[in-house]
């Protein structure tokens, strides 16, 4: 007598027909391992045993499928959430660290008869699959992706696409479909592999970026200081007068020149790790209170008040990397400071235990307002860094193009003390790494204020402190 449904589910699952194709696909992965594992006869010798192994586990695994009965119907699976009567190959596949999808399909001209029968925790959690069996395009809509896997469901070919993850945090993934032959109720089947080649093609990017940006900015210094240099072998050689002045533009030209290669290597490892969440933790009160001493020779340069609203120490503890808090930090002081004029006031403010709404809302109903950066999910609680400056303002149409880079606007330079046009893209891209997000409000004559708010690392209860409270510097 055949067995039941929950009979064979119980001795193995209802996907145990499938094992000859899967591992088939599987024996074809680890061939791919193999061969990257290294050249030579090492490496191929390596590659062979891979694929002996491979090929004794489907041979295996056929002689099994052929002892078991039927298997449960496909919409039951469609039903069962993932893992329950995981098969005995589930740890194999599972272990993998690139998504792998077994699809299957009838007709090809029933678009949506496209289903994954078999998915790995990669696979689940790139996706946000809940269940063993579903509709593929209920996982995966790019054209590209479903394009490929239909030349290997129905044209028996290999077939390889981009797939571009989109979001604040974008990833970048390899589609490669390969066929695996007919299941017995008759459905084509096809193995869809997914490899993320996103830190390779952030490192190309960041490559081609940094070359082009650093002989764009500094070609104008440069032909700057060799035409000081140029008059200073010249009519200039003997004018006392003359060569002090060139020689102090000379070194202001080169201490920009430092700067701009200091901020542009900066960005460059940021966008590297920029989708990476960092794993550390810090205080986020008291890396703005570090900020705060250190701008003090700053704001008695400028003649600026400094006037800041902190909680207690411990009461703002984010997820993040400490260094490049403080980061964040300075470049929005740094930027307010600049731009108000002297005998004003900068106003610094720090709340946390808000929502990603409340982080974000406006705090001036007049103002022009524009989020720079939104985070992909939202977090239970933010701390929210608002920075807010007594300068001109910012026009509205301005606000989109703040965080390029380089970007400067018109009629708003920053005078004596020249910055590198780079402060807001750091700040949005360390920003973006923190999973946080970034805002601004300008009303033009009376000042901008940037908010900067981060995931809170947990509902903290902290220690008995003194209070940062409202402090009022004045530098002078």
């Amino acid at each position: 007598m055949a067995p039941s449904p929950s009979s064979t589910r119980e001795s193995l699952n209802w996907y145990a027909p499938l094992w000859p194709v899967l591992t088939a696909g599987l024996a074809g992965i680890l061939g791919v391992i193999g061969l990257a594992l290294g050249s030579g006869a090492d490496g191929r010798m390596t590659s062979w045993i891979v694929l002996l192994i491979a090929g004794a586990t489907g041979l295996v695994a056929w002689h099994v499928a052929e002892q078991i009965g039927a298997r449960a119907p496909a919409a039951e699976a469609a039903t069962r959430p993932a893992h329950e009567d995981a098969p005995p190959y589930a740890s194999l596949i599972n272990a993998l660290p690139d998504p792998v999808l077994v699809i299957a399909a009838h007709e090809p001209d029933d678009l949506t008869g496209r289903r994954f029968v078999l998915v790995n925790d990669a696979a689940r959690e790139t996706f946000r699959i809940q269940y063993d069996a579903g509709l593929l395009v209920t996982a995966i809509r790019d054209p590209e992706v479903l394009e490929a896997v239909d030349e290997a469901l129905f044209g028996g070919l290999n077939a390889e696409a981009v797939y571009e993850m989109r979001g604040a945090q974008e990833r970048v993934l390899r589609a490669i479909a390969k066929p695996l032959g007919v299941a017995p109720d008759g459905a084509r089947l096809a193995l869809l592999v997914l490899r993320d080649e996103t830190d390779i093609r952030r490192s190309e990017r960041t490559r081609a970026d940094f070359l082009a940006n650093a002989s764009h900015e500094l070609r104008t210094p440069l032909a700057s200081l060799s035409g000081f240099i140029e008059t200073l072998r010249g009519h200039a050689r003997a004018d006392e007068g003359a060569r002090d002045k060139f020689l102090g533009i000379m070194q202001a030209q080169a201490d920009r020149m430092a700067r701009l290669i200091d901020d542009l290597l900066s960005l460059s490892r940021i966008e590297l790790n920029e989708h990476i969440a960092p794993d550390g933790e810090a205080d986020l009160a008291a890396a703005v209170m570090d900020v705060v001493d250190g701008v003090g020779p700053l704001l008695r340069e400028r003649g600026v008040r400094l006037a800041t609203d902190l909680p207690c120490r411990g009461e703002a503890m984010v997820a993040g990397d400490r260094d490049q808090i403080i980061q964040v930090v300075q470049n929005l002081v740094d930027n307010a400071i600049k731009y108000t004029p002297s005998g004003q006031t900068v106003h610094l403010s720090l709340r946390a235990g808000l929502s990603a709404e409340s982080a974000a809302a406006a705090r001036d109903p007049a103002a022009s307002r524009m989020s720079l950066l939104t985070p992909d999910h939202g977090q239970d609680l933010y701390a929210a860094l608002r920075v807010t400056d007594s300068g001109v303002g910012l026009a509205r149409e301005t606000l989109p193009r703040l965080t390029e880079r380089f970007y400067r606007v018109e009629g708003q330079k920053s005078g004596e003390r020249h910055g590198t046009g780079l402060g807001l893209a750091i700040v949005k891209h360390i920003m973006n790494r923190h999973r946080g997000g970034l805002t601004v409000e300008s009303v033009l004559g009376e000042g901008a204020a940037f908010t900067a708010y981060f995931p809170m690392l947990r509902a903290t209860t902290p220690e008995p402190a003194e209070p940062a409270g409202s402090v009022v510097t004045k530098l002078s």
